[in-house]
């Protein structure tokens, strides 16, 4: 969870907080305190934390701020007393994301669900690598549109933008050395734990890459298989002579984003075909 501020002196008789951990370990308890038992008034949450009323609204404050809490006013039960409801303060949805949810392991046992159903082995394998297919595929529609207005040499730049939309954090640059051609960078995978399970959502992702593309692309790292980027090398297609096309202005050579090989080079088994989370090259 982000956390903002200055560290301050609580007064007398609240809890003491660190200079350098107390605001965030502060922050982060108001936040629990939230989570644990629902929208509450500033009041409560000064009673069950031990702070004073003026120490949980400056953490309210930045919570705030982060987008992590939001204010609304107390709902009233029955015949409602003269005034004003007394205001509270509830995670927001990125808040109730900042901690521990069970979405990972619901997905991946979803997934052993179908390879069993289907019979287990290669056959749950390949049903669970349908489900990629599918999955994938429907996402693609909201990429396609993007890749399909850009001009060729703009298609893997479109393609890296439509992929942040969907929080991948990705990049296309000029590849490094000889290698005529790109590599599409994702910083970030959403289905990171899953995958290193299932190699087949990555396989199915850069056969879509392929399709969109239309042009072999080769998958050279995976963050499901322990490198620091997803990297996809996009070859450039051969201009009308035959010889490979000069790389596409997208930015300066610079060593490619992935780690030591750690297995030799494998056959690829269909043109378009990935060797995600195996790490050929």
């Amino acid at each position: 969870m982000k956390n903002v501020g200055e560290a301050r002196t609580a007064p007398q008789g609240a809890s003491q907080e660190d200079p350098v951990t107390g605001e965030r370990s502060t922050r982060n308890r108001v936040a629990r305190s939230i989570l644990d038992h629902g929208p509450s008034t500033v009041a409560a949450l000064a009673g069950r934390l031990g702070l004073t009323q003026a120490a949980v609204r400056r953490h309210l404050d930045a919570l705030l701020g982060d987008g992590v809490v939001e204010a609304r006013e107390q709902r009233v039960y029955g015949a409602r007393t003269r005034g004003r409801p007394a205001k509270v303060f509830a995670l927001t949805d990125c808040g109730r994301d900042a901690f521990d949810q069970s979405y990972d392991k619901l997905a991946a046992d979803a997934l052993r669900w179908i390879a069993r159903t289907a019979g287990g082995g290669a056959v749950g394998e390949a049903a669970v690598a349908a489900f990629a297919r599918d999955r994938i595929a429907n996402l693609a529609e909201a990429y396609r549109a993007a890749v399909e207005a850009a001009p060729p040499e703009k298609r893997t730049e479109a393609l890296a933008r439509a992929l942040t939309e969907d929080g991948y954090a990705a990049t296309a640059r000029s590849a490094p050395g000889r290698q005529r051609g790109e590599q599409l960078c994702q910083h970030h995978c959403p289905v990171v734990h899953v995958a290193e399970q299932y190699p087949q959502l990555c396989e199915a992702e850069t056969e879509v890459f392929s399709r969109l593309l239309g042009t072999h692309v080769q998958r050279l790292a995976t963050i499901a298989h322990g490198d620091g980027v997803c990297t996809t090398y996009i070859p450039h297609a051969p201009d009308a002579s035959g010889a490979p096309a000069a790389p596409g202005p997208t930015g300066p050579r610079e060593p490619p984003e992935r780690t030591a090989p750690r297995t030799p080079p494998r056959t690829e088994r269909h043109p378009s075909a990935s060797t995600a989370g195996r790490n050929p090259a």
